[in-house]
């Protein structure tokens, strides 16, 4: 994965996906995680933290505050402004008042090896696992077993999503784009929706206990974004997230089809109209994986 052809990601869409994301996020993992960082040993520093294709650094505002003891997290992305943003706006406090520093490392996240991961305590993801290959995949499994460094892996894709109301077009729609993510990218096949599975078996393969949680986007009526998070104007219900989500869902399926454009974009004004009226609901299924070193001489 070659650091200078990823796509770049516009901060005003991580910005506007954050608040969803935080509300998606599974909570059921921390138990796990907290549990393997309290008896695992801490260098100087405290808990050390990479976060893989940061972003702008969502998972580093939701993650550290609640984690305990001094928290260093190395940020890595292969957008330098993203990683600016990141640094600036990472929390400075952990949840028991310890401190949060953060360094930055420009550049290919794809070539991690343990001997690079010596060290670390937990690497952390969001919406990247279903962006890499099923090699890319086992390397990072087999670097962070050879470390004994446990992975927290958010929000990948699992190639389901419900609207309500339903559409005779929801289905054709979600193969489509479905099969774009899945799609050959510069000779890499992506994983897409096979992220998790691949994921699971990956890291346990290579020795490490592996839990699998949903975390779903729940955009449109009734549903409530974390209010620190919410982009202004983005509507405490997602709706300029799901309208967003929407032009991009179908024009990555019309990409992978493009017979289907005539179609689609009738559909897409359709639903663009319900959305702004508040009438319809989206459910984007995504799943967390937490993956653990298990015990030396024994199992968890």
């Amino acid at each position: 994965m070659n650091g200078t052809d990823r796509p770049r990601y516009a901060p005003e869409w991580l910005a506007l996906r954050e608040g969803a994301d935080a509300a998606a996020r599974a909570p059921e993992l921390l138990g796990p995680l907290r549990q393997h960082l309290e008896n695992a040993e801490r260098g100087a520093a405290g808990l050390v933290v990479r976060d893989l294709g940061c972003g702008t650094g969502s998972m580093g505002r939701w993650l550290a505050p609640r984690l305990n003891g001094p928290q260093h997290w190395i940020l890595h992305d292969h957008d330098p402004e993203l990683l600016e943003l990141a640094a600036a706006q990472m929390p400075r406090t952990a949840a028991d008042g310890s401190p949060v520093t953060v360094t930055t490392e420009p550049g290919d996240i794809a070539h991690l090896t343990a001997e690079r991961l010596a060290g670390t305590s937990l690497v952390t993801a969001s919406a990247l696992l279903d962006l890499l290959t099923r090699d890319e995949l086992d390397a990072l499994a087999a670097a962070c077993a050879g470390a004994r460094c446990p992975a927290l892996l958010a929000l990948s894709v699992m190639g389901r999503v419900d609207l309500t109301p339903a559409d005779p077009l929801d289905a054709a729609i979600t193969d489509a784009f479905n099969a774009h993510q899945r799609r050959v990218d510069d000779g890499r096949r992506l994983l897409g929706p096979d992220a998790v599975a691949a994921a699971s078996v990956a890291f346990a393969h290579h020795g490490l206990t592996v839990r699998a949680q949903p975390s779903q986007w729940q955009l449109g009526p009734g549903s409530r974004l974390p209010a620190a998070s919410a982009q202004p104007g983005a509507g405490s219900d997602g709706s300029a997230l799901a309208a967003e989500w929407l032009r991009g869902w179908v024009g990555a399926a019309c990409e992978q089809q493009p017979d289907l454009a005539p179609r689609a974009d009738t559909y897409l004004q359709s639903r663009l109209a319900a959305c702004e009226a508040g009438e319809l609901r989206v459910v984007v299924h995504h799943s967390d994986v937490l993956a653990v070193p298990r015990p030396a001489g024994g199992t968890s």
